[in-house]
C-alpha cells in the first residue's frame, strides 16, 4: 500500500513548503513529519515525499539514510537510541547498552518480538556534559546509571 499523508498532515506539510523559497529545503520537516505519521519512515513514503517535493526517491533516500534519527524500518513502542560518540563512551555509554540489553532482553539494533521495545546507538544527541545518555522515543535521560535505567524501564510497565 502507498504511503499518504493523513489531511490533517498535508495540511501542515503544505503550511511547511511556505517557509521555504526552495521545494527540496523542506525535505528534512516533511520525512519528520511522515515518522511523526508512520513511525519510521519507509521507501514508499520516500517516494512520496519525492513526488510532493519534485525530487527522485534516490534524493530522499540519500538524506534519510544519512541521519539516525530517521527511523528505516519499524521500532516499538520505546525506542531505546544511546549515544555511542566519545563524550558518552568516556563516561559509560557501553555499560548503558549492555545494561539495556539484559534488561530489554533485545540485542542492539533489534526490537523486542512483542513490539514493545527497540534498542539502537545513535551519533551524538548534543548532551555531551551529561553523559551517558540516551533518547526514549522524544525524551532525553542523561547522566545514567543502572538504577537511573532500571526505574525508567520500570515506568513504562
Amino acid at each position: 500500500m502507498a504511503f499518504e499523508f493523513t489531511t490533517e498532515n498535508k495540511r501542515r506539510f503544505d503550511e511547511i513548503l511556505t517557509r521555504y523559497p526552495v521545494k527540496r529545503a523542506a525535505m528534512l520537516p516533511a520525512l519528520w513529519l511522515v515518522q511523526h505519521q508512520a513511525g519510521w519512515i519507509s521507501h514508499e513514503a520516500m517516494e512520496y515525499v519525492g513526488k510532493l517535493l519534485d525530487l527522485s526517491p534516490a534524493k530522499v533516500y540519500e538524506v534519510a539514510t544519512f541521519y539516525t534519527m530517521f527511523n528505516l524500518k519499524p521500532v516499538g513502542k520505546y525506542h531505546f537510541q544511546v549515544c555511542r560518540t566519545l563524550p558518552c563512551q568516556l563516561v559509560g555509554a557501553e555499560s548503558v547498552t549492555e545494561h539495556l540489553q539484559k534488561k530489554l532482553g533485545v540485542k542492539l539494533g533489534e526490537t523486542s518480538a512483542d513490539g514493545r521495545y527497540t534498542l539502537t546507538e545513535v551519533e551524538c544527541l548534543g548532551s555531551c556534559g551529561t553523559g551517558p545518555m540516551l533518547q526514549l522515543n522524544d525524551d532525553y535521560h542523561e547522566n545514567l546509571t543502572s538504577e537511573k535505567l532500571d526505574a525508567l524501564i520500570a515506568s513504562l510497565k
